[in-house]
């Protein structure tokens, strides 16, 4: 069981957020691309009951280290993690039929991929979720070309270090590609240290 210190400290935040915009009084399927430990989905679905959670992951180290949570909380509303390449099509998804989710849930991995592995969440997202299901994704992201604070800007410029093609997203940009697969950024939630929580709708096709 991997700890991740920035997801014990954004679990309860993102789980506020989450709160706010699910419905709690029927069942809902929710599928979370890039779990990273599985710290998040364990907590999630000891809150959300209602909620069935599929978790997955394309690093295999930590597949197995959601696969240590699921088994030590044994809840019932979590499903096997599943590997995931957020950068291929959603048919290559573990099978996950067109318009079956409520929820897509991406924490913290835009930043740290390339710009592909966004194009594929958004859509893939678009072709899974149902009809008003929502696509929720947290990370620091740039707001009209600019980045702020200097933390950020410093973040930013130590991820492109690492890999070019790594880096923070602009908000318009991401919105911009969300649009253009039916999903409309419809709220954007500030978060502790800086992040924020874009919440994207599908649109109803009535």
């Amino acid at each position: 069981m991997l700890s991740a210190a920035a997801a014990e400290r954004n679990k309860d935040p993102i789980l506020a957020v989450l709160r706010d915009c699910v419905n709690p009084g029927r069942p809902l399927q929710a599928l979370e691309v890039s779990s990273g430990t599985g710290q998040h989905v364990v907590h999630f679905a000891q809150a959300l009951r209602n909620i069935t959670w599929q978790p997955s992951e394309y690093d295999r180290q930590s597949l197995t280290s959601i696969e240590a949570y699921r088994a030590h909380y044994k809840l019932n509303n979590v499903q096997p993690a599943i590997h995931l390449d957020a950068s291929q099509p959603h048919q290559y998804w573990g099978g996950i039929q067109p318009e079956s989710l409520d929820l897509v849930l991406n924490i913290n991995m835009i930043h740290i991929s390339p710009m592909a592995c966004t194009e594929g969440l958004i859509k893939g997202a678009a072709a899974l979720l149902k009809p008003q299901g929502l696509l929720l994704t947290y990370g620091p992201y740039a707001v009209n070309g600019q980045i702020t604070p200097q933390s950020n800007v410093d973040f930013d410029y130590s991820l492109r270090q690492r890999n070019p093609e790594w880096g923070l997203k602009d908000i318009s940009f991401i919105s911009s590609l969300a649009q253009k697969h039916g999903l409309f950024l419809e709220k954007i939630v500030e978060m502790p240290a800086n992040n924020k929580c874009l919440l994207f709708r599908k649109e109803s096709l009535v």
